[in-house]
């Protein structure tokens, strides 16, 4: 329990670079005592650093939004061309944040008609040359390593909208722990879309799957599509057609 919660933690620090003590020990719901004691061994790890107050990633071992993005390009625009083929005018569609999602708006017909909320600058970006394309920004705080807003919309503001369909990100997949992702402001978020839209659609890279990150925003049975480029073995084609999951795997 106490190495799966410390690699959690790290998982955690990577994704914010900076956390305070404080922080840890309100989300991991552990005493202060335990987080100092987690602490000293994460720091045998030469990616973090102790600083006033908390706890950080070494400049040098941070990795950049822009430098996620181009890592299997080729393939995540490959993703994100199949998904965009199932938006159709009129749709109401949530496109989460991430270096996929944010391509789809490259392969939509530039007079489509449909209503487009997110969470990410560069689906509001990619959206302004668009005549007929209306966006609801989610999110008051701009994350830049993330390049998303975050700040949570209440549950209410959510089920205003009739989505029609979703098309979400994660940052790690399993069949036992269903979509995760490690950033505690966005993650009722995801979870109140998921719920809310009519269809599921997940957009995600084969190396994100048989991780594990700190916070579960639904279960995999929560999703109606796949599209990746992973090839499942047996455990998960099961899963899949017990759960009426359709999956599309591009080249």
């Amino acid at each position: 329990m106490k190495a799966k919660r410390i690699d959690l933690i790290k998982e955690y620090i990577l994704e914010n670079e900076h956390v305070s003590l404080k922080e840890l020990e309100d989300t991991f719901n552990v005493s202060m005592n335990t987080i100092r004691r987690d602490i000293a061994q994460l720091l045998e790890d030469p990616r973090f650093e102790k600083v006033y107050g908390g706890i950080s990633v070494k400049k040098n071992q941070l990795i950049s939004f822009e430098n996620r993005n181009t890592e299997n390009q080729e393939v995540k625009q490959a993703i994100a061309e199949t998904a965009a083929q199932f938006i159709q005018n009129g749709d109401l569609i949530y496109i989460d944040s991430g270096t996929t999602t944010k391509y789809i708006l490259d392969y939509l017909d530039k007079d489509i008609q449909i209503t487009i909320i997110t969470n990410s600058l560069d689906v509001i970006l990619r959206a302004e040359k668009f005549k007929n394309i209306s966006v609801f920004v989610f999110g008051n705080i701009f994350k830049k390593t993330t390049r998303s807003f975050v700040g949570l919309p209440s549950e209410q503001v959510v089920n205003r909208y009739n989505i029609t369909k979703s098309f979400m990100a994660a940052t790690a997949v399993s069949i036992e722990n269903g979509l995760m992702n490690s950033d505690i402001m966005e993650y009722e978020l995801k979870k109140h879309i998921v719920e809310k839209a009519e269809i599921n659609y997940l957009l995600v890279h084969a190396d994100k799957f048989d991780k594990s990150t700190l916070l579960t925003y639904a279960p995999l049975s929560a999703i109606d599509t796949i599209i990746t480029d992973k090839q499942f073995d047996d455990s998960y084609t099961s899963y899949f057609e017990n759960n009426n999951i359709d999956v599309l795997t591009v080249d």
